[in-house]
């Protein structure tokens, strides 16, 4: 009786476990010397804000495969060439995707999903000045190409960093005509 009872519960139990849904990927703050608001999704991506090129080899030693600067050369701070150096250096893809978030483009949008779904760019550390741009470019690839519905895609991007209604209302638009 005993040994059925316990059978059944463990029955019971993993039936239970199986119709759970899947846990969403959590993110967490890091502090990394050189870089400013890194937020990472565990495994997949990292959103952050200024980076410095010392920063990259630390980048690359946490098991980034690419790097994907949206910061515009003329930003203040940002040093785009001795940033991409860097990368070259220790190995690591760079794109730089500059990304006016006053003036949002629907061709860099297009740039961006192309490298983040290019081989060997996963996991990619995206980067702006803040981590807004970052995480919004991020929601276009949920929307985009995983196919997640907005309210989920915009819950992880604010998470990681989006703070902009104007960039999160350019997503949404976006990824709704550009479905991969």
């Amino acid at each position: 009786m005993t040994k059925t009872l316990f059978v059944v519960g463990a029955l019971l139990a993993a039936a239970g476990f199986g119709s759970m849904p899947t846990r969403a990927q959590e993110v967490t703050k890091q502090d990394v010397d050189g870089v400013k608001n890194f937020k990472r999704l565990e495994t997949t991506v990292a959103c952050a804000g200024a980076t410095k090129a010392d920063a990259v080899p630390e980048i690359k030693k946490m098991g980034f495969a690419s790097i994907i600067n949206l910061r515009e050369a003329s930003e203040e701070g940002a040093n785009v060439e001795a940033e991409e150096a860097a990368a070259k250096n220790v190995g690591i893809r760079y794109y730089h995707i500059p990304f006016n978030g006053s003036n949002p483009d629907p061709a860099v949008a297009e740039k961006f999903l192309n490298a983040i779904t290019a081989n060997g760019s996963d996991p990619a550390f995206i980067h702006c000045a803040g981590g807004n741009r970052a995480a919004t470019m991020w929601l276009i690839k949920r929307l985009a190409v995983d196919h997640w519905d907005v309210d989920r895609a915009t819950k992880e991007a604010t998470e990681l960093g989006m703070t902009s209604e104007k960039l999160k209302q350019f997503a949404i638009d976006f990824a709704q005509s550009h479905k991969r």
